[in-house]
């Protein structure tokens, strides 16, 4: 399995998702306030860092040209055996469970292995996962990509002292931003859908 490595920052957003995905329990009813986010709030609420990349098909990818909407920033890999094919079809089943209201949300996951998610890999990956068309992927050169990771303040190495050589170390967060472009939420890898549907309004609204 793929070991995520994840900053400090990282861990204690982690440690304050899984508190309060705790209190909440299953029946998603202990929130009585229509605006109280199902994920945990960022605070403070900031600007998402500037993003521009292209994506799998060549297409230049600006994140600010999403203003207006809710959007899900990701990380993750092609090859990945766990966590990222978890995320994917979360997000999947998400998007399906909003129904009309999935024009509102826009997937956007960024490449943490520049050598590996080439066009036809990355290709393939949606294929797959029944997300062609539901969301960006954004690929680019090392350089590129570190400039993006370090932004973000993720973790991103490649495992070669371990067997497999083509397992990366990753932090394994997602970032919801709202229509204003600042993070509001941060939600685990391991996140129900029913959290993002409940959200994906709100953070539109906002």
């Amino acid at each position: 399995m793929g070991i995520r490595f994840v900053s400090v920052k990282a861990i204690l957003f982690a440690l304050l998702v899984a508190a309060a995905m705790a209190g909440c329990g299953g029946g998603g009813s202990s929130g009585s306030s229509s605006d109280k986010l199902a994920g945990i709030k960022a605070v403070p609420s900031k600007p998402a860092p500037p993003t521009v990349l292209k994506d799998s098909t060549g297409q230049t990818v600006d994140l600010s040209n999403y203003r207006g909407k809710a959007v899900l920033v990701t990380f993750i890999y092609t090859h990945c055996p766990d966590v990222c094919p978890l995320i994917v079809g979360n997000l999947h089943t998400a998007q399906a469970e909003l129904g009309s209201k999935a024009s509102d949300l826009q997937i956007v996951a960024v490449s943490v292995d520049p050598k590996g998610d080439t066009p036809s890999t990355v290709k393939s990956f949606l294929q797959q996962h029944q997300m062609t068309g539901r969301m960006e992927y954004l690929v680019g050169s090392r350089p590129q990509l570190e400039r993006t990771w370090s932004a973000w303040k993720v973790g991103a190495k490649s495992e070669s002292s371990r067997r497999d050589p083509d397992l990366v170390e990753h932090s394994a967060l997602i970032y919801g931003i709202d229509g204003s472009g600042k993070i509001t939420t941060i939600y685990p890898s391991n996140f129900k859908p029913q959290q993002i549907v409940h959200d994906v309004p709100i953070l539109a609204s906002q």
